[in-house]
């Protein structure tokens, strides 16, 4: 279900969240209201909806106006959990300045780990949007939609790593493994020269597939992966990547031939020399072979961060993350 960003936009900005999660991401009406006490403070949270019993609430801002801060926010939460299990909660300031999404993760034998996304007036919110395209659902689900169903999405839109030093030390496993699907590249230091080149396209293209840039869908790449493998084995890399690199990037639309337009869907042309052929695919060609399950692996890493724009309150989230680009 793709989100209409205009409207979901206006809602965060206004705080306006009862709409936002009825009429733009399918939840439904809520349940009652709830009120619990810590340390001689009494905390109102409302009720904005529900789906499936995960139920979302907003804090109701204390009478200085102020969000709760982090220590007191994990109390509310633990109180809020004896009730209600599966939830989400949004703080908000009565300046309407700022919001606080907090979601957190329970599994057995782990400490619960709190995940929280801020979002200040100022800025765009895209990169909240991008995690409530996560949790919103169509009619088409409503019929085998389960609790399970809506807390593993919840968990797919908030239970992700920031990329920070860790990303990198990750990066460099995944590159050695990246190699071993590399076939047709003789020579071993030309070989980690263009496992870079193919993964440093990817991270690319994951930053602008969560924007929506990509026939409109945020997992492109990951569904382009699974319709090549409704073809056939192992033709990912030839049969899609490589048109999508050379004829869908570097090409605008009306120069790229029908049957390419077709296999892509919309994708924009990229002005850059990402995208332009690299020296060993010049030497190499046709030669090149990665399997599938390289790509398989390659995605299972990048879904575990967050593939969108600096969220720091002095920078508009439009910016390229510096963590990303170093």
């Amino acid at each position: 279900m793709l989100l209409d960003v205009t409207r979901v936009r206006r809602y965060l900005q206004e705080l306006d969240f009862r709409p936002l999660f009825i009429e733009e991401l399918g939840w439904d009406h809520p349940s009652a209201n709830l009120e619990v006490s810590i340390d001689g403070q009494t905390f109102t949270l409302a009720a904005i909806a529900q789906k499936r019993g995960m139920v979302a609430f907003a804090c109701v801002p204390s009478g200085e106006g102020r969000i709760p801060d982090y220590a007191m926010r994990r109390k509310i939460e633990r109180q809020v959990a004896r009730s209600v299990h599966e939830h989400l909660i949004l703080y908000t300031d009565a300046g309407k300045t700022l919001q606080i999404w907090q979601w957190v993760k329970r599994e057995a034998g782990w400490p619960t780990a709190c995940r929280e996304h801020t979002c200040h007036r100022h800025q765009p919110g895209d990169a909240l949007i991008q995690k409530l395209q996560a949790i919103a659902f169509s009619l088409v689900e409503e019929e085998a939609l389960s609790l399970m169903d809506v807390t593993r999405r919840a968990r797919a839109a908030f239970d992700v790593e920031r990329v920070t030093r860790r990303f990198y030390d990750r990066f460099k496993a995944e590159h050695a493994a990246f190699l071993r699907f590399l076939q047709g590249v003789p020579d071993e230091e030309m070989q980690r020269w263009y496992a870079s080149v193919m993964i440093n396209r990817l991270m690319f293209i994951y930053f602008i597939q969560k924007k929506g840039f990509l026939d409109s869908d945020p997992n492109y790449l990951r569904n382009r992966l699974a319709q090549s493998q409704q073809r056939g084995q192992d033709r990912f890399y030839a049969d899609f990547l490589c048109p999508l690199f050379f004829e869908g990037f570097a090409k605008k639309e009306g120069e790229r031939p029908a049957a390419t337009n077709r296999l892509l869907g919309k994708v924009p042309y990229l002005n850059g020399g990402l995208f332009l052929r690299h020296q060993v695919e010049e030497m190499f060609g046709e030669k090149i072979r990665i399997a599938d399950a390289a790509f398989e692996k390659l995605f299972d890493f990048f879904d575990q961060y967050q593939w969108h724009l600096d969220e720091r309150p002095l920078r508009a989230d439009n910016e390229i993350n510096p963590d990303v680009l170093g």
